[in-house]
């Protein structure tokens, strides 16, 4: 059997255009391309593009994933891999939703938190393997060191703060905005001093770097042309702003 892009895309919940990346990246080419140049996937495309997704949601990069990809061939091996690290996600899941569960009985009535049963669940040093391979053992341990010192609210009031950079990216979008306007620049700047505490020294190349992974990696808060106009934005503002020392 055989589907083509736009059944892919449905099935699997992203788009025919993520599936194109897929493809000029290297990562997932279609089975063939017909003769009215559409894009058509077998059952061993299938599998790979499902081993994508997994190790997508896993926390691995698109450059990471290739290198699992390829140097893992047994398909059915490397799914009970991914099956093992599901298993694992949820019972982490489950452990978060038992904290959320604690804390809103405990709020409701007026008992007192713990911060061990608050924070049940809740790991951030789950991309470490991703960090260190981008950017270094030093630039992992500075930003967990950094993370790590915050109180609960103000771990709350930084990622706030992210929220609300992606919610303007997307307001100004919205509006028409060019991405080397000032007011999208300006929120451009607020993205670069919300990365500053975490990071010693963001260098042009790191700025516009992490840019091209806001594009590629919906995880981090921007996806489909949201992302891409963050992107760009960044570029700019690290050619006007940033040097690479």
């Amino acid at each position: 059997m055989e589907w083509s892009i736009q059944d892919i895309a449905r099935s699997a919940g992203t788009t025919s255009r993520t599936l194109r990346h897929y493809d000029a990246v290297g990562l997932l080419e279609p089975s063939r391309i017909g003769g009215n140049g559409y894009r058509y996937y077998d059952e061993q495309a299938l599998v790979r593009l499902q081993r994508i997704l997994l190790l997508r949601e896993l926390g691995l990069g698109l450059p990471a994933i290739a290198e699992v990809l390829d140097g893992q061939r047994d398909s059915a091996a490397a799914l009970e891999t991914h099956l093992e690290l599901l298993e694992a996600e949820r019972r982490r899941i489950g452990r978060q939703i038992e904290s959320v569960r604690t804390t809103l009985r405990k709020l409701k009535g007026g008992e007192r938190l713990m911060a061990e049963e608050v924070f049940d669940g809740f790991d951030h040093t789950r991309y470490e393997k991703e960090v260190t391979e981008r950017w270094g053992a030093d630039a992992y341990q500075q930003g967990d060191q950094w993370w790590s010192s915050l109180s609960a609210a103000e771990k709350e009031a930084h990622q706030q703060e992210q929220r609300d950079i992606a919610a303007a990216f997307d307001a100004a979008r919205a509006s028409g905005l060019a991405v080397d306007s000032d007011e999208v620049q300006a929120i451009t700047r607020r993205l670069h001093e919300w990365l500053r505490p975490a990071v010693s020294s963001v260098s042009a190349g790191y700025f516009a770097g992490l840019g091209q992974l806001y594009a590629d990696d919906p995880r981090y808060g921007f996806e489909g042309g949201g992302a891409e106009f963050v992107r760009d934005a960044m570029k700019i503002y690290a050619e006007r702003n940033l040097s690479d020392r």
